[in-house]
């Protein structure tokens, strides 16, 4: 497998991917994180592009799965303020959202986690309270569970990861 930045030709396919993904999750007993507001929108994902921070992992020459990937000392504004808990690294920290597949691929998951942990050894992640197959997959990566977080495209909390070295 391999990763790369996405472009805008990949716009179709990644869009085909989410609409997997909704699926699966909505199929796995987590219907309300991305279904209802049919997440991610194209524009988003179509900014995400032009940031360079939006990317795909191919696998024989075929687009398999998707995720944004930003660094920086405050990636996620969201995660400014966590309850119920603390991060455990205050330092520069890499973010990765919206990582999904099309399931034709077993592990893209955890090569795309494992991909951004190279690139950055302090990682925050997050998701819904109903993704069991996403907390699971943290837990097999390493991630330690911290607190819960709130973000901007629904009232859901969120289960709040974080990886680091330090």
């Amino acid at each position: 497998m391999e990763i790369r930045r996405a472009a805008l030709s990949d716009i179709g396919r990644i869009m085909e991917i989410y609409a997997h993904a909704r699926e699966f999750m909505a199929s796995h007993g987590n219907p309300n994180q991305w279904g209802p507001t049919c997440w991610p929108p194209e524009a988003l994902i179509r900014s995400d592009i032009s940031a360079g921070e939006c990317y795909v992992c191919t696998s024989d020459g075929r687009t398999v799965g998707t995720f944004f990937f930003r660094i920086g000392k405050d990636a996620e504004p969201g995660y400014r303020y966590i309850e119920g808990g603390r991060w455990l690294d205050d330092s520069p920290y890499g973010v990765i959202h919206r990582i999904a597949s099309d399931g034709s691929v077993h592990g893209v998951g955890s090569f795309a986690i494992n991909w951004a942990y190279e690139k950055c050894r302090h990682l925050r992640m997050d998701t819904h309270g109903d993704n069991i197959v996403m907390q699971n997959l943290l837990l097999k990566c390493g991630f330690v569970r911290c607190g819960t977080v709130h973000v901007e495209e629904d009232s859901f909390p969120r289960l709040a990861y974080e990886k680091t070295d330090a």
